[in-house]
């Protein structure tokens, strides 16, 4: 998708959430998106779960950005 898709996509399933009082269990790899229309966010790396919490304790777990951007040199 490009960036104006994302947005409208982004503001649709937040507008249904809200207006609907509903859950929404998606599989997305847009951060952006997954940060701004969750509550709660469970990582998975090769099919096993390696993180659950809120969009700021994901941001700031080890394990999620050892994944996404891998390890340093220094480690």
């Amino acid at each position: 998708m490009n960036p104006t898709e994302t947005d409208e996509l982004t503001a649709f399933v937040k507008e249904i959430k809200e207006k609907f009082n509903l859950s929404i269990f998606m599989i997305e790899h847009h951060m952006n998106m997954v940060m701004t229309l969750s509550d709660r966010i469970q990582v998975f790396e090769y099919g096993i779960t390696i993180a659950k919490g809120t969009p700021s304790e994901i941001q700031n777990d080890k394990k999620v950005i050892e994944a996404y951007l891998g390890v340093s040199d220094d480690d």
